[in-house]
């Protein structure tokens, strides 16, 4: 059988397990199973992105490979795509291959960080993009799927290695797959990428290098004023983490993911989004001393305050997950020439061509 490697050249294998195995003895896999590449595969891919298969986005770091359309499609068969997320692959890509988003550093920094994808528009519910309960975790095929097209890409296009030029110390598991929805129905307040400027029924991406997941336990007290504050209060104390790179130099992007019940409490307080942001900015501080007791190298002056976030437009909130006592923060590296930048991209859906039946 002929299948196309995850950089676009063909070769040749006797069967699907030979094949699989030629994969990850070149080191082409995340270390899990992958659907065979053959060319009827990838050719349909291609066909559902609506370009040019040869057509290149950009060279992608530290490898400087060629990111073709091909090599993405590759890569999209065997995360176990459907042709129809093609498109939301596509724009991911765009996305982290903007100068912006220094990808080339984060895939070669020591800190465990990786791209976290957030959808929005109707993109999400054409395509099955999970939003609610669990959305980061398994289950959900276009979620896991979509995340995990985009670390392919980056392993075998970028050539981003564990141990030799991806130098994670550890790593996270989002650098297997990280992408989830806005919960958008769930959320009192505009959908997230309108405020970036798309349109409502635009569908779009954002995309922040992050950490895992850090959950955020928080009561309501619908009988106390102070209830909003509080949980305020309490997202702002993960997002100011002493430990975090985040406090320590004083900026980079930083994602809040509230649970419906908990924007709601911030939005019957009378806060918009913006209004969330904003306060959170003013609490997510540390003084001097509380750093310089921990990494002297990073306080600052004596007296001074050092705030884990540089503005408002540095900490994405949106709403998702499953109702309760939770929400997260993700933390981030902080770090690179554009201090982890966040990126975004509209996900083009009106390009691809009819999909002929799935052949093998």
């Amino acid at each position: 059988m002929t299948i196309t490697a995850p950089t676009s050249n063909l070769i040749e294998a006797a069967d699907d397990e030979a094949a699989l195995e030629w994969l990850h003895a070149q080191g082409c896999t995340d270390g899990l199973p992958v659907v065979i590449p053959t060319q009827a595969r990838v050719e349909r891919m291609i066909l559902a992105s609506g370009l040019d298969g040869s057509l290149s986005l950009g060279s992608m770091g530290p490898g400087n490979g060629a990111t073709t359309i091909s090599a993405i499609a590759t890569n999209a068969v065997m995360a176990g795509c459907e042709p129809d997320y093609m498109p939301v692959v596509v724009a991911i890509i765009q996305a982290i291959l903007k100068p912006e988003f220094d990808l080339t550093e984060m895939q070669g920094t020591t800190h465990s960080t990786a791209p976290l994808a957030i959808i929005n528009g109707p993109i999400r519910s054409a395509c099955s993009i999970e939003s609610g309960f669990g959305a980061l975790g398994p289950g959900f095929r276009a979620n896991a799927s979509i995340g995990r097209a985009v670390r392919l890409v980056m392993m075998n296009v970028g050539m981003a290695r564990p141990g030799e030029s991806d130098m994670a110390l550890l790593g996270h598991p989002g650098k297997f797959s990280y992408c989830l929805a806005e919960a958008e129905e769930a959320s009192p307040w505009e959908p997230h990428h309108t405020s970036l400027g798309y349109f409502a029924e635009q569908s779009a991406v954002t995309v922040v290098g992050a950490e895992a997941p850090h959950n955020v336990v928080f009561v309501a007290d619908a009988d106390d004023p102070d209830s909003p504050e509080r949980l305020l209060r309490s997202l702002a104390a993960v997002l100011a983490n002493l430990g975090s790179n985040n406090s320590h130099f004083g900026g980079g992007a930083q994602v809040v993911v509230l649970n419906p019940d908990h924007a709601d409490v911030l939005h019957d307080a009378g806060m918009s989004r913006r209004d969330v942001q904003e306060r959170l900015v003013e609490l997510a501080t540390n003084s001097h001393e509380a750093v310089a007791q921990l990494n002297p190298t990073f306080a600052g002056k004596p007296g001074s305050t050092r705030q884990a976030l540089r503005s408002a437009d540095d900490v994405i909130v949106i709403v998702a997950g499953g109702v309760g006592l939770y929400s997260v923060v993700m933390p981030s590296w902080a770090a690179g020439g554009h201090m982890n930048s966040i990126v975004h991209n509209e996900i083009i859906t009106d390009l691809s061509c009819e999909i002929p039946f799935a052949q093998t």
